[in-house]
This record gives structure tokens, C-alpha cells and sequence, in this order.
């Protein structure tokens, strides 16, 4: 059975950071590609970073650009999500997907696999 599991979301005051973790199993992590989507109620799901899946390249979001990275550890089948500097329009619920192989060149997706999500808050 294929899992997506997040965990180390929150509550953060502005400015504060998180690093989410996203587990995977049930399927070669090596050879997919990880993103990280949010989504807020009433709006559309946006790709915030993305990994490929062994030499790293990764893309982001233009607002997450130098306060977010995205890395993985293949040996333990896990990928994360640096979140620095924190602002209340990064309040959404996260989530990881998974793609095989070409999910994150030139654009994020597309992802076969999905967690389940985790809520990030940032007070105004």
C-alpha cells in the first residue's frame, strides 16, 4: 500500500519556521520526484517546491524563493520542507505528492501519489 505521511505542522508566530517531513512507503522512493503543495480553503492548490528524484534538482514557488528548500533522504524514504521566515499567506494546509521520475523539470507534477496533508499557521 502506498503512504504519504506529513508531520511538523503548527502553529508558528510570523517569522518563525517549521520543516515538515513527509514519509513515504509502498512504492522505490529513489525513483520519483517529491513536491509540496498548499491549500487554503476557497483557493486553487498550489505547487510551493518540488525534488527530483536523485540529483536533487529542484524547483519552487516564486514567493517561497530563498526561505523555503525542499530536500530528501533516499535511505530513509523521507523528504522535508524548510519553511523560514514564516508570513500569515503561508497559512495553508501542506501537503507531498509523489511523481515518477519527470515530476519536477521545467514544472511541477504530475504526481500519481498523495499524503494526506498538514495545517501550517501563521498568525496575522
Amino acid at each position: 500500500e502506498v503512504q504519504l505521511v506529513e508531520s511538523g505542522g503548527g502553529l508558528v508566530q510570523a517569522g518563525g519556521s517549521l520543516r515538515l517531513s513527509c514519509a513515504a512507503s509502498g512504492f522505490t522512493f529513489d525513483d520519483y520526484a517529491i513536491g509540496w503543495y498548499r491549500q487554503v480553503p476557497g483557493k486553487e492548490r498550489e505547487g510551493v517546491a518540488c525534488i527530483g528524484p536523485r540529483d536533487g534538482g529542484t524547483l519552487y514557488l516564486h514567493s517561497v524563493k530563498g526561505r523555503f528548500t525542499i530536500s530528501r533522504d533516499n535511505a530513509k524514504n523521507t523528504a522535508y520542507l524548510q519553511m523560514t521566515s514564516l508570513k500569515p499567506e503561508d497559512t495553508a494546509v501542506y501537503s507531498c505528492a509523489a511523481g515518477f521520475v519527470y515530476a519536477c523539470i521545467g514544472s511541477m507534477g504530475p504526481y500519481e501519489y498523495w499524503g494526506q496533508g498538514t495545517q501550517v499557521t501563521v498568525p496575522s
